[in-house]
Formats: C-alpha cells, structure tokens, sequence
C-alpha cells in the first residue's frame, strides 16, 4: 500500500525525523554558545548554559569587619557578608541567598545558615540567610575579620560586559578588518584557478588527464600541518613569508584540491550535447567555459565558496604560521586566542562570547547563500 499514488512512503518519516535530528545536532551547540555568551564567568562554571533560566548555586569567600562591640568580656561583630569587597565581586548587585557556610576552604557548606557555630574559645559564628552575621570573640579583632567561606543561591544573571570586553579591546577592529583581507582573497582565488581546471580534467583531451584525477584525490588525504613548514620555508625563499600574500597562496593550494575535485565532478555531469553544439558552431573551449560551462556551474561554486569562506574565516593555524604576530597583522581568531583569553586560558569566561561574534560573519554569509549551497549540492540528483 506505500506505493499507491497520493500516499507518502513509510521512509519518508524516517527521512524527516533523521534530518531533524541532524538540525538539532547543528542547532543546539550554537543557541548554547549564544546563550553562555551572555552570562558571567562564575555562572558559566558552575551550571549548564540550558540552566541559565534557574537560580545559581555559588561558593564565595569573605570577612567579617572587625569593628567589634564590647559586651561583657566578649566582642560582638555584626554587619553583612555580602558588604565585603571580596565576597560582593563574586555576586554584584543582586547577590541572592546564602544556603550555607563554613570557615574552611575545603568545606565551604560545612554549616547550615542560621547556625551558631562554636570556632573553640569561646568563639562562635553565625550568618544568616540574608548574608548578616554575627561572630563573638574573646579577643579584641584588631584590624583583621574572620574568615567565612558560604554558599549562595544567586539568581540567574544576563549581561552584556562580555561583548563590550571583546568588542572594545585593543585593535579588534583592526583584527576584523585583516580577517576579511585575508578572507575574501583566499576564497575567490581558489574558486577561479579551480573552475578552469575543473574544466580541463571535464572537458578537454590531453595525456596524463586521468593521472592528474588521481593526484588530485590523493591530496585530499594529505594532512594541511604535513606542508606548513616546507611551504613557510618556500614563502620565505619568494620574499611572501609572513605576509598576506603568503596566507592567500597558502589557502588556496590547501583548498584546491577539494575545489577541482567536487567542480571537475559537476561539470563532467553537465549535458554534453550543449558542448558539442557550440563547439560545432565554432566557440573555442574559453568561449564554452565563460559562456556555457560557468554559469551552468554557479550553484556548486557557490556551494563551495561558502565552505572556503568558513574554513578560512575561521582557521587559526594557518594564520599563525603565514602572519606576522605584531598587532597589525593579527587575524581575529588569532586576537581572541592569543589577547582576550591570555597564553594560559585565564580569561575562559568571554570565550564563548568571543566565539559567536567570530562567527557572527560566517553566520550571516551561510543564511544569505544558503539556498545556493542546497541547490550546489541537489544539482545533477534529478535529471
């Protein structure tokens, strides 16, 4: 019965769920990064981005003044955990509840809040859930507090400090701007040697054609990091090293080989008896290519120049090695890895922030073109 006329195939519901699950696959860890980007580094470390709605359990630490009160032989110290300067940079504004608290480190929610807690000596401690305390002491304090380490309940925090972090810093327009140089150059580049080889290999009789087929795949195999030191040494033997020059002709033989090989594979499938006709009518091969060939080949340069456009956007390495590392030159995942985050990684918490606005471009370039790169990889399924 799924073969009658009108009635969809049973596969076609497992077709739609199986593209839906790869949607999501693809869409999760992006609404995940965009969300992250908006919270702060200590709500970011201690629960999951799809728990951002949800109030947040944080450890801080602080003291107490140390104003004490005489009352007998003992010295009273009242005030709120939360007026400490070190204790209030963990939560801001709105610090939220305090759940627990302790006065070792390595036991942060020792005690429940509301709890006074005998610390030997006749000393005690008790905080509250408001963040008040109150520590009694036989000693006068002097000048120092007590240590309290506690646990808060603080609400879910949003902010925008992130981006103005990463957006304001030190020469990121700059960063943005080297990142299109190299960008554009490196996508068209390759994009125009590869058509007409594409051609070539397509279209055009001459010996050692299928040898080149062959040597085209095998570099696809070929890993990128195998050729970054001989072909930096020979950048530098032709003056280019360390230039954008140099990152052009680097992206462009990394990404020709899948360039020729997936547009050698559209053209070949393109009616030939287009091709034949015009050659009869006398049109050379440069006149089939330009005027035939070409724009019959639009859908899978564009599908390609969008994946040229992402890889290279978004690469690190190669930029790295083809670049000079002073500040004019650097690209913007090369600022972001090596200025915003620090040798060491100390500032993790703008990285997802500084992640989506990197790829804020590629995003915007994908939506546009999408429809190309869909009709890039349809075409020649239907005849």
């Amino acid at each position: 019965m799924d073969n009658i006329a009108g009635q969809k195939s049973s596969l076609s519901i497992v077709t739609h769920l199986s593209v839906l699950l790869l949607v999501l696959i693809w869409l999760v860890p992006t609404v995940g990064l965009f969300v992250s980007s908006f919270r702060d580094r200590d709500q970011i470390s201690a629960s999951g981005w799809w728990e951002a709605p949800f109030p947040v359990e944080l450890t801080a630490r602080g003291r107490t003044g140390a104003q004490g009160t005489p009352e007998g032989d003992m010295f009273v110290v009242t005030g709120n955990i939360f007026d400490d300067e070190e204790a209030s940079s963990f939560f801001g504004a709105d610090p939220g509840d305090v759940v627990a608290f302790g006065t070792r480190g390595s036991n942060p929610t020792e005690f429940p809040v509301g709890e006074t807690v005998d610390l030997g000596d006749g000393e005690t401690l008790t905080v509250n859930g408001d963040g008040s305390y109150r520590w009694v002491t036989p000693e006068d304090p002097g000048d120092r507090g007590q240590r309290v380490y506690f646990a808060a309940e603080s609400p879910p925090k949003f902010t925008l400090d992130n981006y103005e972090n990463v957006l304001t810093a030190d020469n990121m327009d700059r960063a943005f701007i080297n990142t299109m140089i190299v960008t554009i150059p490196a996508t068209i580049i390759p994009i125009l040697v590869a058509a007409f080889a594409a051609y070539a290999l397509a279209w055009m009789e001459f010996p050692g054609r299928g040898l080149l087929i062959a040597l085209i795949v095998g570099l696809l195999v070929v890993p990128l990091q195998l050729a970054l030191v001989p072909m930096l040494n020979f950048h530098n033997a032709i003056g280019v090293g360390q230039s954008f020059v140099g990152i052009w002709f680097a992206h462009t033989a990394f990404g020709m080989p899948l360039a020729v090989y997936l547009l050698r594979n559209y053209m070949v499938g393109l009616p030939r008896d287009i091709i034949e006709c015009a050659k009869v009518d006398g049109a050379t091969d440069f006149q089939v290519f330009t005027k035939i060939v070409l724009p019959l080949s639009f859908p899978a340069l564009a599908a390609f120049s969008i994946f040229q456009f992402l890889w290279t956007w978004n690469d690190l390495l190669v930029a790295k090695v083809f670049l000079p590392t002073n500040d004019t030159a650097k690209v913007m995942t090369v600022k972001i890895a090596d200025d915003l985050l620090g040798s060491r990684g100390g500032d993790w918490g703008i990285l997802a922030t500084a992640a989506f606005v990197s790829i804020a471009v590629p995003l915007v370039v994908f939506f546009a073109m999408q429809r190309y790169l869909v009709r890039g990889l349809l075409a020649g399924s239907v005849k």
